[in-house]
């Protein structure tokens, strides 16, 4: 039996099983370069228009939040404004698919049934590659095609729409290496997801700084083909050969570890736990130490080096309309630096939202695990073992969240020698996030607690207020719609007042779907499969 016995049928299992999810992912992902081309060329008619705003984009402030403009065309600024977010997602869309077919099957127990089946050794592992690439491939098509139906060129369109692929391939491969190296989904994630966030950091400061840093990222990748601005066709070739050693890592590794097992081996823990474990907090704490303290070192580094970017707004010699229209889009109105901070720190807070949702959704991990009965069998109560994960889903949060505005302020403030006067103001418009991540966290405890089986949903609704709030006023929709984003309603700080009625609704809604969420979880069957 070839150690590829049933690729087939596990690949068909697979897309069966995302049919709709990897549907959304597909439409959603194409769709955005084509609207976002098609609302630029309304907004800038004429090449006139577009000379304006290429000087702006310039600044290196602004190159290293979304990397430089390669070409004054529509072409160049759909490649600028969507290019970086369009790779960032269709990363996690593949990071996750690869470990949720191959990690997440293992650790519930479903994979270890399906090879007692005529199933090879690799089959899994290539069932997933090959799902995520043929994601990757129907965004690439559909997207390049998607650009060229605007009216632009099809050899940008087609360098952009393959850089977009690559990107997602790519890091399948890098999710396919470290779903080899940990015995969770969670931590697999949490590895390729670091790799994501460290390529973002290397790409914003190579891009405005050293350049060479920006050849280390993949992302810096994508905007290194120059989509619309003289393609380099030889990239490619960088995401082919990095891709090849990843998979061939991850097939190497697969052969050298047990069903279950993984590479880094979980120490075995003493026979009774110590007296500081003897609590379902304790336990959480247990559970949840090592992400969080990597998502905290992860926002740190984030906030400090947007922050110390945003210095060089100031650097602007003609500010003109376009920059202002620009900046009221992207979250400010009074000042260039104070709109670009609260820019950064309103993308930072949903980044953080990502933390939430991930320790949130921990509750329905456990539960399909099957690990919580054993925790339920003893006195401790469903509200009680819900709790001690919910303190860190919004806690946790608070504490990135100061953590990247201290960094902020710090940076921004030594840059512009005056760390006293910086620090508090960078620090509020980072905290002014916080409610908006709680509603998503009540939102997935209300899942969890009255559809378990539509818990990834919290995933959805995180997503769709990154893309409401990021381009809901470039593409025209309605004030109503966008104000479906709890994002929407955040106070710009700095810059403009703050506002304590939307940060008061903002969190009776995350207390009212939390509080609807525990009922159902103490009324409903446990476990729900």
């Amino acid at each position: 039996m070839s150690s590829l016995t049933g690729t087939r049928a596990l690949t068909r299992l697979a897309l069966r099983l995302d049919r709709v999810r990897l549907t959304v992912w597909v439409l959603g992902l194409a769709v955005m370069p084509m609207g976002t081309a098609a609302n630029y060329l309304k907004l800038y008619p004429t090449q006139q228009d577009l000379d304006a705003v290429s000087g702006v984009l310039s600044n290196p402030s602004l190159v290293a939040l979304s990397g430089p403009l390669n070409g004054v065309s529509i072409g160049g600024l759909t490649t600028w404004k969507i290019g970086v977010t369009e790779f960032i997602l269709v990363a996690l869309m593949s990071l996750l698919t690869v470990v949720r077919h191959t990690r997440t099957e293992e650790e519930t127990g479903r994979l270890e049934l399906l090879r007692a089946t005529v199933i090879g050794r690799h089959a899994p592992l290539t069932a997933a590659l090959l799902t995520a690439a043929l994601a990757n491939l129907a965004i690439a098509v559909l997207a390049a095609l998607g650009l060229m139906a605007t009216g632009l060129p099809v050899a940008g369109s087609v360098a952009l729409g393959l850089a977009t692929g690559l990107v997602g391939i790519l890091f399948a491969a890098i999710a396919a290496a470290a779903a080899q190296l940990t015995q969770s989904a969670r931590a697999a994630s949490g590895i390729a997801a670091a790799v994501l966030g460290g390529t973002y950091l290397l790409r914003a400061v190579g891009d405005s700084g050293p350049t060479w840093l920006s050849w280390l990222s993949p992302t810096g990748w994508g905007l290194h083909m120059r989509p619309y601005a003289g393609e380099r066709w030889w990239v490619p070739l960088l995401f082919v050969g990095f891709a090849a050693v990843f998979i061939a890592v991850g097939y190497v590794l697969a052969g050298r570890r047990d069903v279950g097992a993984g590479l880094l081996a979980e120490r075995l823990g003493p026979a009774e736990a110590s007296p500081g474990l003897r609590t379902p907090l304790a336990l959480a704490w247990r559970l949840q130490r090592g992400l969080l303290l990597g998502w905290t070192i992860g926002l740190a580094l984030s906030g400090a080096v947007l922050g110390g970017a945003a210095a060089g707004i100031g650097d602007l010699e003609s500010p003109n309309q376009q920059l202002t229209d620009i900046l009221d889009r992207m979250g400010g109105r009074n000042g260039l630096t104070d709109a670009f901070l609260a820019a950064i720190f309103g993308i930072i807070g949903m980044v953080a939202a990502a933390y939430t949702v991930q320790v949130t959704l921990r509750l329905r991990q456990e539960e399909s695990s099957g690990r919580v009965e054993a925790l339920l069998a003893t006195r401790v109560s469903r509200l009680r073992w819900a709790a001690s994960h919910l303190v860190f889903a919004l806690l946790g949060t608070a504490l990135l969240l100061a953590v990247s505005g201290l960094a902020g302020g710090l940076a921004y403030g030594a840059q512009i020698h005056d760390v006293g006067g910086q620090v508090g103001r960078v620090f509020g418009a980072a905290m002014v996030q916080l409610p908006a991540t709680w509603v998503l966290s009540g939102f997935g405890v209300a899942l969890i607690g009255l559809a378990p089986r539509l818990s990834t949903l919290a995933w959805a609704a995180l997503i769709l207020s990154v893309l409401l709030v990021e381009l809901g006023a470039l593409f025209g929709l309605s004030q109503r719609i966008v104000d479906i984003a709890p994002f929407a309603h955040v106070p710009k700080l700095p810059g403009s007042a703050f506002a304590v009625t939307p940060m008061l609704w903002l969190t009776v809604v995350a207390v009212a779907l939390g509080a609807a969420g525990l009922a159902g979880l103490r009324r409903r069957d446990m476990p729900v499969a």
